[in-house]
């Protein structure tokens, strides 16, 4: 059960956070929260697509697998990808607010990855935070910059009514049948179809590459066919 609380050197002085990757430590994930400040790092191994969530708003994903509780790139204790997506890496750590809006820390306790006894440690022994913790810092501040960047790319494609649903159905080499279904796409005709100086406005937000690499990125499906096709049979 998720425990995120604000991390402090007093309570958490001897924390560990075991980095090594596995389904025992939470990352047996169909997807991961992505952003376009990342596609070009995504685009080069994950498929790029957006779900609706419950508030209606589009977010893009970095998918792994074909249905919940799936990630071909798993492999033991390792992540079989030379690029960790950003929501995968920051755990089990979070943005928090403190009461004057500033952003903050958290940590969450209940994640398999928090001990006492594996792993980096947070703080030094005489005071001070070691240079793991420094690049969770950092890297939380690189997710929030790209959150705010999320939301205009979000509502750019939006507006441009770029966005459309696709089913996959896709026949493995054992014979089963698998969909994907619920999730969206980049048009691209409809984005080539735009008139100049809408497509001088995305390219000058930054939004016209991204979205190019959203594209770009579907070309991964058969990246997670392949790894499908490698379990051996039986696997669920």
């Amino acid at each position: 059960m998720a425990n995120h609380v604000l991390l402090n050197n007093v309570e958490h002085r001897n924390l560990r956070v075991v980095t090594a990757r596995g389904a025992a430590y939470g990352d047996d994930v169909m997807s991961a929260l992505t952003f376009p400040a990342e596609f070009r790092s995504i685009q080069a191994h994950y498929p790029i697509v957006f779900r609706k969530a419950p508030n209606g708003q589009f977010q893009p994903l970095a998918l792994f697998g074909f249905r919940e509780r799936q990630n071909l790139f798993l492999r033991e204790a390792s992540w079989d990808a030379a690029y960790l997506p950003l929501m995968i890496e920051r755990q089990p750590f979070l943005i928090g607010f403190a009461g004057n809006g500033d952003p903050v820390v958290h940590i969450d306790l209940g994640s398999p990855r928090v001990g006492k006894s594996a792993g980096e440690a947070l703080f030094r022994e005489h005071g001070g935070t070691t240079e793991y913790l420094e690049r969770m810092t950092a890297l939380l501040h690189s997710i929030q910059l790209a959150l705010q960047g999320t939301v205009s790319f979000v509502a750019a494609v939006v507006e441009h009514d770029l966005l459309e649903s696709f089913v996959l159905d896709v026949q493995l080499d054992d014979g089963s049948q698998n969909r994907l279904a619920g999730f969206y796409t980049i048009n691209e005709e409809r984005l080539s179809g735009l008139g100049g100086s809408a497509l001088e406005r995305l390219s000058k937000a930054g939004h016209l590459q991204a979205a190019y690499m959203a594209i770009a990125s579907l070309s991964n499906f058969r990246t997670l066919i392949e790894l499908r096709n490698r379990l051996h049979a039986g696997d669920p």
